[in-house]
């Protein structure tokens, strides 16, 4: 392959507590560069990590002139560390990828070719999820599902961060500035021609994930009041259908009463009634209480990182 000294390739790589991979990472990610034939920087964003990952970045960029280090000065989370290696790529075109190797550097030419065809995003779709558990894959597979459904956007399913964008897609990405951040619907959201390559994800090389249960769910509610307020209509529609219940029931009891002279007991029932409207009302403030928190968190416009 000719070098194409006109290109530049930026590769943006999330890190936090990666020191038993990233070394292994690296190596494969340079010989996948060396083979491509052109110009590269990797972009290493370290997210507050608490081991020897620093260290072992600071090593590999003392030998390696086409490493930038970013150091978060705290954990900031997945999505705003991508966003800061957004903000900081220089290239033409622009690769992410996490350092666990569960999505192989050896897609990335593959990736590169289509966006020489034309294409501002091209991602890789899963057509396996090796090492995740029975429960992670369909809890997946129902968020990607309902987002389909719910969402403003349509985001490919089983499609993680894993893709490469044109400088266009980069320079648009870079204009969204909110806190509660759900990177795969920015994506989406932004348009222009995207293309989808398939393969299949590989078990993580080493080391633990950060992805617990717990995290996953937020992600996931960041997710459905980022791009939808569907559920604030659902809210809307349930109150009504309640309050229509409550006023048949009501038209009954009165029904009864005249017709059977029966006076209204029911000591049970009426607490029954009475915490199922309190559930339905907690759970509508539940739901506002959701979209206002964002709104809180917008307002203060604190920085996404520092």
């Amino acid at each position: 392959m000719s070098f194409d000294a006109n290109v530049l390739l930026s590769v943006i790589v999330p890190v936090y507590n990666e020191e038993e991979v990233i070394s292994v990472f690296h190596n494969r990610l340079s010989e996948v560069l060396k083979s491509m034939s052109v110009n590269a920087e990797i972009i290493y964003v370290n997210d507050g990590s608490t081991d020897k990952t620093i260290l072992l970045l600071n090593t590999l960029r003392e030998n390696d002139p086409r490493i930038t280090l970013l150091e978060l000065s705290r954990n900031f989370g997945k999505e705003i560390a991508l966003t800061a290696g957004l903000d900081y790529a220089k290239g033409d075109a622009v690769a992410v990828i996490d350092a666990d190797l569960q999505d192989p550097p050896e897609l990335i030419p593959e990736l590169f070719k289509h966006w020489k065809e034309g294409y501002d995003v091209v991602y890789a779709r899963r057509l396996a999820r090796e090492g995740e558990t029975i429960l992670k894959k369909v809890t997946a597979s129902a968020f990607y599902s309902l987002m389909q459904k719910v969402g403003c956007v349509k985001i490919p399913e089983n499609t993680g961060d894993f893709r490469l964008f044109s400088r266009r897609a980069v320079d648009s990405l870079k204009q969204f500035r909110e806190k509660h951040r759900f990177m795969k619907g920015l994506f989406a959201w932004i348009g222009y021609p995207q293309k989808e390559v398939l393969y299949c994800r590989d078990q993580r090389y080493a080391g633990k994930t950060k992805w617990n249960y717990w995290r996953l769910f937020n992600l996931a509610l960041d997710g459905i009041t980022s791009f939808t307020t569907t559920p604030l209509k659902l809210s809307t529609y349930l109150g009504l259908l309640t309050a229509f219940g409550a006023f048949c029931s009501g038209l009954i009891v009165i029904f009864k009463t005249l017709i059977y002279g029966e006076s209204v007991k029911g000591y049970p029932s009426l607490m029954v009634v009475i915490l199922f409207l309190g559930g339905i009302q907690l759970i509508a403030l539940g739901i506002i209480g959701e979209y206002l928190a964002r709104m809180f968190d917008e307002s203060k416009n604190r920085p996404l990182y520092f």
